[in-house]
């Protein structure tokens, strides 16, 4: 088994002063995480780092450009295609849902998960034949309503998601 902790929209410093301590155990404990954008600073990224040793990570539209990562990411985990984008640049309602499995479509060829942010919204659906898994806001930064995070478990295959929230406020 492979446990991976999807994450996205810390919003750290601008909207909340850190890190949920339950987001980072999360973290710590997976063999994998994935960010899917808007750290919102270098010290926000240097903090999801230093949680894991396997780390994809990609830019989002609050990041400043220094944190020099990619605008999508491809992660072959356990078998298993993850295609990791902010969603920025695809537009609001079905748009974005629409936008990120285009991304996808882009990217590779055969099966993949697409991971995306930016709407800090909380998603698993299939979206023309692409599973899209959006974890919502890690901090709970507005409009989210509670801190939300994923994790994804691989067994010979299968893919298990699990949606984490807190109503823990840390907004500053």
């Amino acid at each position: 088994m492979v446990e991976i902790a999807i994450l996205s929209d810390t919003h750290v410093p601008s909207r909340a002063e850190r890190i949920p301590d339950w987001v980072a155990e999360r973290v710590r404990a997976a063999d994998h995480a994935i960010h899917a954008g808007d750290f919102d600073s270098p010290e926000a990224y240097e903090t999801v780092a230093s949680l894991t040793d396997d780390l994809t990570a990609v830019l989002g539209n609050t990041d400043p450009l220094s944190l020099d990562l990619p605008e999508v990411a491809v992660a072959e985990i356990s078998g298993t295609t993850f295609v990791v984008t902010h969603g920025h640049r695809t537009g609001a309602g079905e748009s974005y849902r629409e936008g990120i499995a285009g991304v996808v479509s882009d990217e590779v060829e055969g099966p993949a998960i697409a991971v995306a942010g930016h709407s800090h919204e909380v998603i698993d659906e299939d979206v023309e034949g692409i599973r899209l898994l959006s974890p919502g806001s890690a901090t709970g930064a507005a409009p989210a309503d509670a801190a939300t995070m994923m994790t994804v478990e691989i067994v010979e295959g299968d893919v298990d998601v699990t949606v984490y929230e807190t109503d823990e406020e840390i907004v500053v």
